[in-house]
């Protein structure tokens, strides 16, 4: 049965495996760590939110996978829970669930206090808010905070102060020193595109496409975060965007693949989309869809220079509704550290009323325009992670443009 192959790494695979100097020198730490400087610097930009909001203390929450502000301050990729106590002139208390994670939070998160987070994280946090002499109406919150929490706290301190969103803002704009993790991240997803161009053949799963992905950059240090597929017949297609849980459908000649890619390095990642045809030209409706979506892509990638407002990124998209198609993915989202504005959809699938942001030099976005016909049954993508600069978009992503055919 094609679905229970073992998939493994291949020592044939034609994958050009290149990292710059910066790059291997990040690889090669145990456990890679930001500079002083730049983590001073992400320090500095929350002390100054938490002064314009007038608290004196922040709790700072994440869960499994989503470190967000956790591990932007404290470098530790959170695990299960973690609560970040911070105070203007002390050190960061991080409180970790569970107790046997405690250790390895306290060699990557080392200038922390590091602490098992008791039998109830909220409570051991609270505690911690006590000790510093936290006041009622002083106390910040950043993160998802659950409500039962969130009671808690406010029954202690009274009335606390949501910094979620400015922290947000604060991740739209990447340093030079975030941007060459990012760019490591989006090397591994690379990789991935160059796996499945490689190991793709008749007979493979959508499972196994996602053993292809993963085995191309655990050897790495990198990890999942998303890979999703959508395997199509060109001549009957049944769904137009990529799903996000793998069935059991297998690869036929004539198919067409479409995948969005996102591997993380110690929470830094990119994302790429690409489409694949297996063993035939595409058709001519597949190869007006991507025609169309790379149109698009060209439109709005040009204009990612500072100063551009977010409706002109969706007024460049038209030339998907004057081919007569439309969208169901977002067209573009802002990227890394979240799911971050603007979140952009074309003028025939609006997201929600097109926000007014503005475009600054070291955001990053996702440009992605998944073409797809009006009745949901044939779509592709394509699309990768691009940084906004003075003179244009610049490529994280090393993975070739364009429609890829895969032997079949």
């Amino acid at each position: 049965m094609a679905g229970a192959r073992a998939w493994s790494r291949r020592d044939d695979v034609s994958v050009v495996e290149t990292f710059t100097p910066l790059q291997r020198a990040i690889l090669d730490q145990e456990y890679p760590h930001f500079s002083e400087e730049e983590m001073s610097r992400r320090r500095a930009s929350v002390e100054g939110l938490m002064a314009g909001a007038e608290v004196d203390h922040l709790l700072v929450h994440a869960t499994t996978g989503r470190g967000g502000a956790v591990g932007w301050l404290s470098q530790w990729p959170v695990t299960n829970e973690a609560h970040l106590v911070v105070s203007p002139g002390e050190a960061d208390t991080l409180l970790v669930q569970y107790f046997n994670h405690v250790p390895l939070a306290s060699h990557i998160a080392c200038a922390a206090r590091v602490e098992w987070g008791g039998p109830s994280t909220i409570a051991s946090a609270i505690e911690e808010l006590r000790r510093r002499g936290a006041r009622p109406g002083r106390v910040g919150v950043m993160g998802p905070l659950p409500l039962a929490y969130a009671r808690a706290l406010e029954r202690e301190f009274g009335a606390v102060v949501d910094l979620s969103g400015d922290y947000l803002r604060l991740r739209s704009v990447k340093s030079e020193e975030e941007l060459v993790w990012f760019e490591l991240g989006a090397r591994m997803g690379d990789l991935a595109i160059a796996a499945l161009q490689e190991q793709i053949e008749v007979g493979v799963t959508e499972r196994d496409l996602g053993a292809i992905v993963e085995g191309a950059y655990l050897r790495y240090g990198a990890v999942n975060a998303i890979h999703y597929f959508a395997v199509n017949a060109m001549d009957d297609p049944r769904y137009c965007v990529a799903r996000q849980y793998p069935s059991t459908r297998e690869v036929r000649r004539g198919d067409i693949i479409t995948t969005e890619i996102t591997a993380n390095f110690f929470e830094y990642g990119g994302q790429v989309l690409r489409t694949f045809v297996v063993g035939e030209e595409a058709n001519a409706l597949f190869t007006t869809l991507h025609e169309v979506a790379c149109a698009a892509f060209d439109a709005i990638s040009r204009l990612l220079v500072p100063g551009t407002r977010a409706f002109e990124l969706v007024a460049a998209s038209q030339v998907i509704e004057d081919h007569g198609f439309t969208t169901l993915d977002d067209l573009v989202h802002g990227y890394g550290g979240g799911y971050l504005a603007p979140i952009l959809g074309s003028s025939s699938r609006s997201h929600t009323e097109v926000p007014d942001v503005v475009l600054e030099s070291g955001m990053m976005l996702v440009v992605q325009p998944n073409v797809v016909t009006t009745d949901h049954r044939a779509g592709v993508q394509t699309g990768e992670c691009l940084v906004v600069t003075p003179t244009g978009p610049r490529r994280l992503h090393q993975a070739p443009r364009g429609l890829h055919r895969v032997a079949g």
